[in-house]
């Protein structure tokens, strides 16, 4: 994915700026993994081989995310139904 793509992207449920954090990139500078976190209602949707998963929750299936979050070293918030980072997984990427 191309970051000058990131100026066009928001959050698909409330419009909302969003963050991003790149785990890997191509020799071009594109994103190959990542994060995009939105900061309003605390989604995430991750960016694998290049591609922006950003699909609405009931179509996301959480046991395909997992290995590449878990690889991330990141942690999904069991107790939530839409698609949220554990707190803990919230703080790592801030900080």
């Amino acid at each position: 994915m191309q970051k000058k793509l990131l100026e066009k992207l928001c959050c698909p449920f409330d419009k909302g700026d969003l963050n991003v954090n790149v785990f890997k990139e191509d020799e071009n500078g594109d994103i190959y993994e990542g994060l995009l976190t939105c900061p309003t209602c605390d989604r995430y949707y991750p960016i694998i081989y290049s591609i922006p998963i950003m699909t609405p929750d009931e179509y996301r299936e959480r046991q395909l995310e997992l290995p590449a979050l878990e690889r991330w070293g990141l942690m999904i918030d069991e107790k939530s139904n839409s698609f949220v980072l554990e707190e803990s997984s919230q703080t790592k990427l801030i900080g």
